[in-house]
């Protein structure tokens, strides 16, 4: 008996079945959820419902398991053959495949340890924890329910005893589905004469009396930092010792697209800051080229039309004209007809450096990409921009049956269309094609 007893014990293990545990939320689940879910899932976001607990992601346990299989969720449209970024949000087969044994299994909870508290979804954030600040606007804005978009600037005037190491930065929105696309500024304002609390409080570009004059232009002199959220987006990070100082008195001019809403909704906007004790030593800068830019290296194509009833190709390149830089972020941006987007180098020798592409574009899913290493772009480099669109009634998300003419304006509406990079870089530094990117989260 003892024998036979040893023998089925090495059976056993043979087979590896005294390895198999059966699956559970706490302890299989839940980390890949909060990693790669979570940040479009929760209270707020664009996401239709919050995967934030258990109970949340029990009840659609069968629906989850289909889109994970499918590899419809989570969404991550660039192509990792290409460019592998760090913050890439895509499943890995042994994670898919922990997601469906669990469902299979019974869609079991499992243990929580003692100390332990439920969630608080009002302090979620994509960062991973709670910000430092949130600076919002000061009213509610109402979205008029007549199918209609709009653009409203926002000011968010502050003022602090000190400045701040900024380490990551979030758009904070009451209602992201409400939104099409944002873009922030971070104004300083030194002079004590200028009264940063001055009326208006906001500028409605799109409602009401036409304005000639930039209400705000007094206080667009000195740019402390600039970006932005798009639908998928989520917060832009830095890592140690890498960031952007909070100044200690300015304003946020917070420029919001609204999408058309058949009915009226309320709206607060704002921004979530992240501090750090280690001061920032490098500073971020950005830059964007395309349809529709910002930054020192500002570059903006002529006017394009993008005919109707057929796929159109074009391209772009622009040339660094200065010193090396190291990029950390990459942001491509089209609308609803956008088809593909790829973006590469070329450098004197003919190599090329690979930067982001993204053969299958989805107006739905999009984000600022973070390379696992810097990259470098050497001064001189060529950066070539190819992008196709498909304007014909094969297009799901063609803004117009029959199609028609699509352009691109300077207000950038939903149903016009963009051809545009940002990317988030700092003056070259050696050894930074080596240095990691990897972005270290709080408790």
């Amino acid at each position: 008996m003892k024998i036979l007893t040893i023998l089925l014990i090495g059976v056993t293990n043979f087979l590896g079945l005294s390895r198999v545990h059966a699956q559970t939320f706490v302890k299989d689940v839940q980390p890949i959820i909060q990693s790669k879910c979570v940040s479009c899932h929760r209270d707020g976001e664009a996401a239709p419902f919050p995967l934030v607990t258990y109970d949340d992601v029990a009840k659609r346990a069968t629906f989850i398991k289909e889109v994970v299989k499918s590899r419809y969720m989570p969404p991550w449209k660039a192509d990792n053959e290409y460019v592998h970024f760090d913050n890439d949000r895509s499943l890995s087969e042994k994670e898919i495949q922990t997601i469906v044994s669990w469902v299979d299994a019974g869609a079991k909870e499992g243990k929580r340890k003692s100390r332990e508290t439920s969630v608080d979804r009002n302090k979620m954030t994509s960062y991973g924890r709670p910000a430092d600040m949130t600076l919002a606007t000061a009213d509610t804005f109402l979205v008029k329910g007549n199918n209609l978009e709009r653009f409203v600037e926002f000011k968010i005037p502050f003022e602090f005893d000190r400045s701040f190491d900024v380490e990551a930065i979030e758009f904070f929105s009451n209602n992201k589905k409400l939104i099409h696309h944002v873009n922030y500024a971070v104004q300083i304002i030194e002079d004590p004469a200028i009264d940063i609390h001055a009326a208006p409080a906001m500028a409605n570009h799109t409602d009401g009396a036409v304005r000639h004059n930039d209400p705000y232009k007094k206080y667009k002199r000195t740019m402390a930092y600039y970006g932005g959220w798009i639908p998928g987006a989520s917060a832009e990070a830095y890592p140690p010792k890498i960031g952007w100082k909070m100044p200690k008195r300015g304003v946020i001019l917070l420029t919001v697209h609204f999408s058309a809403t058949p009915i009226d909704e309320l709206s607060v906007n704002g921004v979530h800051l992240f501090f750090t004790d280690v001061p920032v030593e490098r500073e971020v800068k950005v830059v964007s080229f395309g349809s529709g830019g910002i930054g020192e290296l500002d570059i903006q194509p002529s006017f394009f039309m993008i005919p109707a009833d057929k796929v159109s190709h074009y391209s772009l390149k622009f040339k660094n004209p200065g010193e090396d830089l190291s990029m950390l972020y990459t942001w491509p941006h089209m609308h609803y007809i956008g088809k593909s987007i790829k973006v590469y180098a070329t450098l004197e020798n003919n190599d090329t450096i690979p930067l982001v592409n993204i053969p299958d574009w989805d107006y739905r899913w999009q984000e600022m990409y973070r390379y696992k290493f810097f990259k470098k772009i050497p001064k001189g480099a060529v950066i070539h921009m190819e992008c196709a669109y498909d304007n014909t009634a094969a297009n799901p998300f063609n803004p117009f049956s029959p199609p028609q003419n699509i352009f691109s304006y300077s207000n950038m509406k939903s149903d016009q269309e963009m051809m545009t990079l940002l990317m988030i870089y700092l003056p070259y530094q050696d050894g930074d094609e080596n240095r990691i990117t990897a972005i270290p989260k709080g408790p």
